[in-house]
């Protein structure tokens, strides 16, 4: 499945990037809201489910978007040695995770160092994993949230970038507090990758965030941001 785009000068300057998904796409439809505002623009939306309805956001902003379905490999080495494939058509110079609902191997992920990005329904490290807000009940949390972090071969285990975090209130569920975050984490995303297609944001040698070539001692917090920073 696919369609084409028009590329403008404009947006020809503008960073190239591929969204990996899995179903519905609320961030990536996010990220293709706040595409004027910051310096990336989408050139394709990759999805291992038939059925995605992110694929529907993506056509619909004329956005290429293609089904590279996982139960057509044989394993998952095979998988995502198809999936790099497909990505790389399009030269992207960041390859962000949108509920991407696939564990990646280590070879994938050496592929594009300090090019990979997730976005995790909890305040990392807390709960990698599934079933986030759950376990964020039974834990007896007082806040949660969300965090963008750059992708390491560890599972939800990559340097987290940025979190938002919202308060567990008193009769929550895990519906009614995954509605919350997810709140946040639209607001979250795009100006991480914002910040990545300026050339501000990097992840170093040392496997540390570096934000305006300073070294982040831990996630920056969404609602504590200084104007300087864009938001």
């Amino acid at each position: 499945m696919a369609t084409r785009q028009i590329m403008t000068e404009a947006s020809a300057a503008r960073l190239p990037v591929v969204v990996l998904i899995s179903g519905g796409g609320s961030n990536l439809g996010a990220l293709i809201a706040e595409q004027s505002r910051w310096p990336y623009r989408i050139a394709a939306v990759i999805s291992n489910q038939p059925a995605a309805r992110g694929l529907e956001r993506a056509l619909a902003a004329g956005i290429p978007a293609e089904i590279l379905d996982h139960r057509d490999y044989p394993d998952r080495a095979a998988y995502d040695l198809a999936l790099a494939a497909a990505i790389d058509r399009h030269a992207p110079g960041l390859v962000v995770l949108a509920g991407f609902m696939r564990i990646l191997t280590p070879a994938f992920v050496a592929r594009y160092p300090g090019r990979l990005l997730n976005i995790h329904p909890s305040l990392l490290p807390k709960f990698p994993g599934l079933h986030t807000h759950r376990r964020a009940l039974e834990a007896g949390e007082r806040e949660h949230g969300a965090s963008v972090h750059f992708v390491t071969a560890e599972l939800d285990g990559g340097p987290a970038i940025m979190q938002a975090r919202v308060p567990v209130v008193p009769g929550d569920s895990p519906e009614t507090l995954a509605a919350r975050v997810l709140v946040q984490e639209h607001r979250l995303y795009p100006p991480v990758l914002g910040w990545f297609a300026q050339g501000r944001l990097r992840l170093g040698e040392d496997a540390r965030v570096q934000l305006d070539g300073v070294r982040l001692a831990g996630p920056l917090d969404l609602n504590e941001l200084p104007a300087v920073l864009g938001m």
